[in-house]
């Protein structure tokens, strides 16, 4: 099946985990997802089925929408909920108007340092499995933008939140170092992801429903039209001998009125033959072919 699923991940399962009971469960076994969530966190998770797994590299690096909880007095190893304690457990009582002024110090472009435990490669390895095996991991910061960190309410020790942060940001790390700030220490206690670029989680599939839809033969009525997708692309319907051409590499003239480097090329209204960069005026090269 060639298609984009959007998944609800559930809670303790890695992304890893996930697309390998969805390869069960729809009988693909060409899968790839489009961002990775910790397995303590829930929610969008967009998959590329079968052949259009060739897309990956035009949908870019998104930006990540969440809501969640941070618990304060408390950092920890992994800066969440599963990481071992650091320190003593500092008791906490915080305003919450004080706790926002500390939130919006976050917001806008910053140098974000990593969590050690993170898939960021050091010599080549992840990150993670350097520090379970006990040696020390030094991350560079990395330039991220907050579009928006805001606490939405407050109790006790625990502050809910909600953000929106470009690729690359950890918001386990958002959590940490609003821990430093404030003194505390803390850490993210839960996390859902609400929006990965323009995939939202009110269209999000559970596992469970995934599975109901493909005994059902529902499921290609639930995937996003093909036209839908990588809307920054222009669309042209090729004819019979131009989709030939495509399908088989060569070079084509295309009935397109943009000026974009790169076209979605349609045989029909729902069948995508590939992408074609622009060479020079409606003369384009096919760069991924569908089929």
């Amino acid at each position: 099946m060639n298609g984009l699923l959007i998944l609800d991940k559930p809670v303790g399962m890695t992304s890893h985990d996930v697309v390998a009971r969805t390869r069960r469960i729809v009988n693909e076994r060409s899968i790839g997802h489009l961002g990775t969530l910790d397995p303590m966190a829930t929610g969008v998770l967009p998959l590329l089925l079968g052949r259009y797994t060739r897309l990956a590299q035009f949908f870019g690096r998104m930006d990540k929408a969440y809501t969640g909880a941070i618990r304060l007095g408390q950092a920890t190893t992994t800066y969440d909920a599963e990481g071992e304690p650091v320190g003593p457990h500092v008791p906490v009582s915080l305003d919450a108007e004080e706790l926002r002024s500390h939130a919006k110090h976050f917001n806008g472009e910053l140098l974000q340092t990593p969590p050690a435990y993170s898939a960021k490669k050091v010599g080549g390895l992840a990150a993670y499995s350097l520090a379970r095996a006990g040696q020390t991991v030094e991350l560079a910061p990395v330039r991220i933008v907050v579009h928006d960190f805001t606490i939405t309410s407050v109790d006790g020790d625990t502050a809910e939140f909600r953000a929106t942060v470009s690729a690359g940001g950890y918001i386990r790390s958002l959590a940490h170092d609003l821990g430093q700030r404030l003194g505390c220490g803390a850490h993210l206690a839960s996390l859902r992801r609400v929006a990965a670029g323009p995939f939202c989680v009110d269209t999000a599939l559970s596992l469970e429903e995934l599975a109901t839809l493909v005994q059902s033969g529902e499921l290609e009525r639930h995937l996003p039209h093909p036209r839908t997708l990588l809307p920054e692309l222009p669309a042209t319907t090729a004819d019979a001998h131009t989709a030939g051409r495509m399908r088989n590499g060569a070079m084509c003239n295309l009935a397109d009125f943009s000026t974009a480097p790169h076209v979605k090329v349609f045989a029909s209204r729902h069948e995508l033959i590939g992408i074609a960069q622009r060479v020079a005026g409606t003369l384009f090269q096919p760069t991924v072919v569908i089929g």
